[in-house]
């Protein structure tokens, strides 16, 4: 089924094994324009832009998920599944639920932790935390040392809701849970990868912290985000 619904690519060759993930679709297009040579738009259906492009001379792709689990339900679902992509990588920002982590500190999800129903509906898995590759992790972690950036390993939470009417829940989720921050896509990536026998993991930066007060502003989301996307984009093939 190519195209999909939702991705005009009209063939698997159009993008690359390997695709960088971002929420905002303008993130998606900052770092094909800041990063990549050789670009190529492969989608603009509903503007969730997408590029394939080389980085240091390997090919690469990026594209926008939406937000929510539910958006990149549909988008991952379709990349692994009708265009051969082997690995995700989801490349966004978290809200932190301690003062462990910082402003702008680059986290790498381990699992994911949520209340969410999607990968019940989905596939029928019941449980409460889903676990990010393996292999993946450890090579991004290899990445981020030769780097010299530093980053936590670390359980977060995803959510099906931003404004929650107790904002104070974050921390019995904290500290029952052990999430040090909340984002509201990668249980259901995870989830699609395992289903699907693919690869998936999850960078954050945090852009705010409700333990501490302190906040981005949506430019800086948009574009001063650049550490996790250099440990990502070396993830090129």
């Amino acid at each position: 089924m190519i195209p999909t619904p939702h991705i005009e690519a009209k063939n698997q060759n159009e993008i690359a094994k390997t695709v960088l993930m971002p929420g905002d679709p303008l993130r998606a297009k900052f770092i094909a324009d800041t990063f990549l040579e050789d670009v190529v738009q492969f989608n603009e259906v509903r503007n969730m832009l997408g590029y394939t492009g080389t980085y240091k001379g390997r090919k690469i792709s990026v594209m926008a998920s939406g937000m929510g689990m539910p958006s990149i339900g549909i988008y991952s679902y379709e990349l692994y599944e009708f265009y051969g992509v082997e690995n995700i990588i989801r490349i966004g920002s978290c809200g932190g639920y301690t003062e462990k982590v910082k402003l702008y500190d680059v986290i790498l999800a381990m699992d994911a932790w949520s209340e969410s129903s999607y990968a019940k509906v989905q596939g029928g898995y019941d449980k409460e935390i889903i676990e990010s590759t393996e292999s993946l992790n450890v090579k991004l972690t290899e990445y981020a040392k030769d780097l010299n950036i530093p980053m936590h390993r670390e359980r977060i939470h995803s959510s099906d809701v931003f404004y929650r009417e107790n904002f104070e829940e974050y921390q019995e989720i904290y500290q029952k849970h052990g999430c040090v921050g909340v984002e509201m896509e990668a249980f259901a990536l995870f989830h699609n990868a395992k289903v699907l026998g693919k690869k998936a993991a999850c960078l954050l930066t945090v852009s705010d912290n409700l333990a501490t007060k302190e906040a981005t502003t949506s430019e800086e989301r948009q574009n001063a985000f650049t550490n996790m996307m250099k440990i990502a984009l070396e993830m090129a093939e």
